[in-house]
């Protein structure tokens, strides 16, 4: 058993390894169709390298979700400590075995204290030969160093960024970061149709993963409901392999003042579309998330949370007559009003805008985020404390297109 580690690499390393494997063998970085992603690739195909950054998924008071990738089939795990020491290691199990010779990674680091700072690296020790009675290792390679904070179950004010609409235009997220300047945030919300389609690995790899960790996605965690458009493609049904939401596809989580509900509003024509080919049940798929979402607005959390906020790819309103539209407002709309949601934030229509309550129409307020093409593209900003949540958006050129407060009730 031969084993050699290799240093933190650092920028440059990290590019120079990814130019050298797409060059070595980029077919072998997209699975054969019919074969999930997580399947190794053939052996000695590609160098064991790392194939983005750490991304953070999941977190909550005492855990957090950790994802890379890499090249090669591989073992890895997450070193982490406190105050700039590694002294502590995870890795994740499965039915008693440890997760290995794969090359999608997700580490769940558990039993952490609410509301604390850790510092963290993944580290992967590549398979060279995977026998029933011989496993042979190869170079370790570990990245450089990153950090992460816990929730505090008692914290009195979140704040957090909207991107949505992005298209397949990865220079939009650090465009778009740039006119965020010294706001301080806790998470970003990825409000669907990063993609116009899903194509492959390396798609999500190069329009998303490697844009968003280059900017905030290795220090502060991520979130990601589909929009209509991470649907289409031959690709679509292994999205979610790369991601972890707090909960599924669709979900609610509570963070500070504000409990937000995540909803997929799947695609926005009908199932029958010639399109679709008859592979696609998204009225069934909402009408099970409107049963899902009345649970979660009758529940003790969202009732005693200051704020209510709702995130949700295809608006209920101002986004024409097509069916998913419609089916949006027939199933989740009422129960918006019914039980008070305070805030829809969405995207879809690619013309941004803030529309007020209207009475007899939708009680509560629609934040619209505009995007793709430039001039068009918004960056949104929320921030809930004791006294407020106020929503400010962002247009193309860093300036105010759109604001809105919600007071605390007293």
């Amino acid at each position: 058993m031969s084993e050699q580690t290799s240093p933190a690499f650092d920028r440059r390393h990290f590019l120079g390894s990814l130019t050298r494997a797409s060059a070595l063998g980029a077919a072998a970085l997209t699975p054969i169709a019919g074969i999930a992603a997580s399947a190794p690739v053939a052996p000695r195909a590609v160098e064991h390298v790392f194939l983005t950054r750490p991304y953070l998924q999941a977190v909550n008071p005492t855990s957090i979700s950790v994802r890379f990738l890499t090249a090669r089939p591989s073992y890895s795990w997450v070193e982490y400590g406190e105050n700039g020491a590694f002294d502590k290691k995870a890795h994740t199990t499965t039915d008693g075995l440890v997760d290995a010779f794969n090359r999608v990674h997700e580490v769940v680091i558990e039993g952490l204290q609410p509301g604390k700072t850790y510092n963290y690296r993944v580290v992967s020790k590549d398979i060279v030969e995977f026998q029933p009675y011989k496993l042979t290792y190869g170079e370790t390679i570990k990245s450089e160093d990153f950090h992460f904070s816990t929730i505090h179950p008692g914290a009195t004010e979140v704040s957090w960024l909207v991107l949505n609409d992005i298209h397949d235009r990865p220079a939009s997220f650090q465009h778009l970061m740039n006119h965020n300047k010294d706001f301080p945030y806790d998470y970003v919300f990825l409000n669907g149709d990063m993609f116009d389609y899903q194509t492959d690995e390396q798609q999500i790899i190069d329009h998303l993963l490697t844009p968003c960790t280059t900017c905030f996605a290795s220090s502060k965690p991520m979130m990601f409901v589909r929009g209509n458009h991470e649907t289409r493609g031959k690709y679509a049904r292994n999205l979610k392999e790369y991601f972890t939401n707090p909960g599924g596809q669709y979900f609610s989580f509570q963070w500070g003042p504000v409990f937000a509900i995540a909803l997929d509003t799947g695609e926005d024509k009908p199932d029958d579309t010639a399109v679709y080919a008859g592979i696609v049940d998204f009225d069934h798929y909402r009408e099970q998330q409107a049963v899902w979402l009345e649970q979660q607005l009758q529940s003790k959390a969202y009732k005693k949370a200051p704020y209510k906020v709702v995130m949700m790819h295809i608006p209920p309103h101002y986004s024409g007559d097509w069916h998913g539209t419609l089916h949006c407002r027939q199933l989740f709309s009422p129960l918006f009003d019914k039980y008070k949601v305070d805030l829809v934030i969405s995207g879809h229509t690619h013309k941004y805008g803030v529309h007020p309550p209207v009475a007899g129409t939708h009680n509560y307020p629609i934040v619209i985020g505009g995007g793709p093409k430039d001039g068009n593209r918004t960056l949104i900003r929320v921030k809930a404390d004791q006294r407020a949540l106020t929503l400010q958006m962002l247009g193309d050129d860093g300036t105010e297109v759109g604001k809105y407060e919600v007071l605390a009730k007293r």
